[in-house]
């Protein structure tokens, strides 16, 4: 596929480099002649100083012959622009932008993006796919993240294996001994920084991150079963109130989980006010969440788990290591969940040291809801994970397929492809050898970056 990406930030560099890994054809074009000559040090792929809104740089991109264009430049309007001359000049079929002003996505407005209006396809916003994020992981207390597939009836659960667990050293085939009724299959592990699909001899050890897809209505059993049992947290503190703190507070109010109470502090009072307006049961308060002063008016003490969403790294590692300090400091209180808001990839390494629970990466947030929309045929959805050397990947087979009528241990799927659950009808099937493929089985499975294009051919149209 040839692709021509506009912007090139972490974002548009990661897509560049997952897109180029999967030998699509793929083309940069940015202004900052820094940005390019980092994309031409680092990638092997065509990389273009210049305004992406200009016509003449879109066809010295190769605009002609492009099946895809995507825009995540930093700012919206360029983004629109961009799509505008991508379907008028050059016929661009598939026209992706990121818009982050909230002012663009209210629902009224959705009519202004079509065809004879602004031609983009899809649009992706990072503040609400985050929120989003947020809420499944609040949603899941135990598990580093959780993601829904196949209408929220099968889950990726992400979990840290600590030293409670009753099933550290045990073999992946003997766990269904010792939970029979657990609709659970680990799919990955990352150990030592290293993620690999595991053997059914191979076993769970001490600070692994599994990968686990569940029926979804096991959720807490199979937390359970890997060691946690925590519980789902009722009072939320959120420190920054915008566009992802209030979108999470907005999605928590409409959850169906109405005992879920969340403050917002936010430093800025026009901000704040705005936040009162707009939201019927969060409580704001203006104030500085790196004061101690507006900690205790929000009752830091009460909170069960606090989250860092300033657009400030800094500040958002600051407030964790201040909860941190005041649950030592206050012997009664037990430790709270601590989540960050990091878009410096370096700070990661500060993650253990300064016990923060999680940390979130806004980058691989938006990278993976690009990437869904790029794969061909009868994938429905496509979630990163491991920096984007694998994809938890969900499929619908239909009749051309290969794999229909064959048991899985003769389809002879390649060892960078694991099998994790099928949705056929209202059912949910963690596989055996025996089990065997039939149309309209809804997979999901995970595959290593390098298969991309063989999961592509079983699940292409015609």
């Amino acid at each position: 596929m040839n692709i021509i990406i506009c912007g090139a930030g972490r974002v548009g560099f990661t897509i560049a480099k997952l897109l180029s890994e999967q030998n699509h054809s793929i083309t940069v074009v940015d202004q900052s002649s820094e940005d390019i000559q980092k994309i031409k040090d680092s990638l092997d792929v065509n990389a273009i100083v210049g305004k992406a809104t200009y016509p003449s740089i879109l066809e010295k991109a190769n605009g002609n012959d492009a099946d895809m264009i995507i825009a995540v430049t930093r700012n919206d309007e360029i983004n629109m622009l961009i799509c505008q001359i991508a379907y008028t000049t050059f016929k661009i079929q598939k026209k992706i932008a990121r818009i982050r002003s909230q002012n663009y996505l209210e629902p009224r407005f959705t009519k202004l993006y079509n065809k004879e209006n602004l031609p983009i396809d899809v649009i992706i916003s990072p503040e609400i796919e985050i929120a989003k994020s947020i809420q499944r992981k609040l949603e899941a207390p135990g598990a580093l993240d959780s993601v829904p597939f196949a209408d929220n009836k099968i889950r990726l659960l992400e979990i840290l294996i600590k030293d409670n667990c009753k099933l550290i050293n045990y073999k992946l085939n003997e766990l269904t001994s010792k939970f029979p009724d657990l609709d659970a299959n680990i799919t990955a592990i990352i150990r030592d920084g290293k993620t690999f699909i595991p053997k059914k001899t191979d076993k769970i050890n001490c600070e692994d991150k599994i990968y686990v897809l569940i029926n979804s209505s096991q959720m807490a059993k199979t937390l359970e079963a890997f060691g946690h049992e925590e519980k789902i947290s009722k009072k939320i503190l959120v420190v920054g109130g915008g566009n992802i703190g209030f979108n999470l507070a907005k999605n928590l109010e409409e959850s169906e989980n109405n005992e879920i109470r969340v403050k917002i502090v936010e430093k800025n009072k026009v901000r704040a006010e705005f936040l009162a307006n707009q939201l019927n049961n969060t409580i704001i308060i203006n104030g500085n969440g790196l004061d101690e002063e507006s900690l205790i008016e929000a009752n830091l003490g009460e909170a069960e788990t606090v989250l860092a969403l300033t657009n400030d790294d800094e500040d958002n590692l600051m407030v964790s290591v201040l909860v941190e300090k005041f649950a030592k400091d206050q012997k009664n209180i037990e430790d709270k969940r601590t989540m960050a808001l990091i878009n410096k990839p370096n700070y990661s390494l500060l993650q253990s040291s300064l016990k923060i629970d999680d940390l979130i990466d806004p980058r691989m947030n938006t990278v993976s809801s690009i990437l869904k929309h790029i794969h061909k045929g009868t994938i429905e959805n496509a979630y990163t994970i491991s920096n984007g050397e694998y994809e938890v990947i969900e499929a619908e087979i239909i009749e051309t397929s290969e794999l229909i009528s064959k048991d899985l241990k003769n389809s002879n799927l390649p060892s960078e492809i694991r099998i994790g659950a099928i949705l056929r009808g209202n059912e949910v099937i963690i596989p055996r050898s025996d089990f065997k493929f039939k149309k309209e089985d809804r997979i999901v499975f995970i595959v290593q970056k390098d298969s991309i294009s063989i999961v592509e051919n079983l699940f292409r149209l015609s």
